[in-house]
């Protein structure tokens, strides 16, 4: 089997046998529910349910604040309790409506499309819109403009990022062993707006059985390919994914769409099937809790909103005391201070794990060894790059292109001296982006 890859990455312990072989299991909530108004990039979403409300399962919640947001619908039925400001993940206070959930789950109703191959492209793209559908593995970007780029005619490759390169994480391989026919009729569905691409499905090769599994249920379908990638720490990267898959490259002035390419993951891709064909909103996704510190790590169906904690408890709570909470993967998520934050569109997982491996060692001093350098995904000096943020030398800092760091964290996985490398960086690029908008 010949596999793909793209220059440089990190080889971290994968833990995913914890949850790989645990069916996705349906978990309905019990308590409140929490819906943050800002779970995508771009304007907040406006609340248009007001206290005491009565809603149901599907009903939408909150309006798109704008052209680049998207709406937001209750995945429960119940009332509306508050709408008020939040602790979320990233550890930020955003406006949310909170939902006392009845326990009814009485659904709205959808109407799906048995033949989509009926629909126009502005059908489609309209349907995704109002489905509230945005980059689900992390990213939150809208999906209906991200399916809107000024040239579609330009578009070559449809490329489903089915890598799920971070460690731990096994909701997507769950949901493409579960539900592979949502994922190609997704594919399909998004291939008819760009009559000229390819779909490509990018998958690493842990994933063995789940490449051979679609390269059959594909086997008819000339416009999408498998490709099989070499597991290696960022794959999933969009710029590491279009590279891997296609030769091409882009940088941080480029879209996608720049290089021919569109770029969504598996969940966002199976959202597209349930709007178009099932008429349904983003109201549920497939999520992970796992590490070694959950008594049955699992992965769950859950609803939109549910707490973290009540995720933990569904997977019997902790075996042993963790050091350590993340949201998300190891290597890019957030690192939380307590499970009681809401799960949004965009969140796919929570760690606990018994040691926080950072912190068990000691910083040294840099010895020039090279290896943020030959890990960087990006072809950076990493090494260099955190030096002039310490330093606070931002003109350096852009002159060697620290801004095309994609933030992965490969540096600081691969430092002997267990510097906070890729987190100096980030800081930095924080700061000259920040001065950036200012001065427009």
């Amino acid at each position: 089997m010949s596999l793909k890859t793209f220059k440089g990455g990190v080889h971290p312990y994968e833990g995913k046998e914890l949850s790989k072989m645990k069916p996705i299991k349906e978990l309905k909530p019990q308590g409140d529910l929490v819906f943050p108004l800002s779970q995508h990039i771009g304007a907040p979403a406006t609340a248009c349910v007001n206290v005491g409300d009565t809603v149901l399962r599907g009903q939408k919640i909150a309006e798109a604040g704008g052209f680049v947001s998207a709406p937001i619908y209750s995945s429960v039925s119940g009332t509306v309790k508050a709408i008020e400001p939040r602790r979320v993940a990233t550890g930020d206070m955003v406006n949310s409506i909170i939902i006392e959930n009845d326990g009814a789950f009485i659904e709205k109703g959808f109407e799906g499309c048995s033949d989509y191959t009926k629909l126009s492209n502005e059908d489609i793209i309209k349907k995704i819109q109002e489905a509230g559908i945005v980059g689900m593995g992390g990213a939150g970007f809208p999906t209906h403009v991200k399916l809107s780029p000024n040239n579609p005619e330009n578009i070559e490759f449809i490329i489903a990022n089915c890598a799920e390169c971070e460690p731990y994480l096994t909701s997507d391989y769950r949901s493409m062993v579960e539900e592979p026919d949502k994922l190609i009729t997704g594919m399909k569905i998004i291939l008819q707006l760009f009559p000229k691409a390819k779909g490509l499905l990018g998958i690493e090769d842990n994933k063995s059985d789940v490449i051979e599994s679609l390269t059959a249920l594909c086997a008819d379908e000339p416009r999408i390919e498998v490709v099989p990638l070499l597991t290696k720490y960022p794959q999933g990267g969009e710029r590491q994914l279009i590279n891997a898959c296609t030769g091409r490259e882009i940088n941080s002035k480029m879209l996608p769409a720049d290089a021919g390419c569109i770029v969504d993951n598996v969940a966002t891709i199976i959202a597209v099937y349930n709007a178009i064909v099932e008429g349904k909103p983003v109201i549920d996704r497939v999520f992970t809790v796992t590490g070694d510190s959950i008594m049955e790590p699992r992965n769950f169906r859950i609803c939109i909103g549910t707490s973290c904690k009540e995720l933990l408890e569904a997977a019997g709570g902790y075996v042993k005391e963790p050091k350590k909470l993340i949201s998300g993967g190891p290597m890019m998520g957030f690192a939380l201070l307590d499970v009681d934050v809401p799960t949004t569109k965009t969140t796919g997982a929570l760690l606990a794990l018994s040691e926080d491996e950072v912190s068990m060692f000691e910083t040294t001093a840099c010895i020039n060894c090279g290896r943020c350098v030959e890990a960087c995904p990006e072809n950076l000096i990493p090494g260099r790059l955190a030096k002039f943020s310490e330093h606070g030398d931002k003109e350096k800092f852009e002159k060697w292109y620290g801004l095309e760091c994609i933030e992965c964290g490969s540096c600081s996985f691969a430092c002997p001296a267990r510097q906070p490398l890729a987190q100096q960086i980030k800081t930095m690029k924080k700061t000259i982006l920040a001065d950036k908008r200012k001065k427009k």
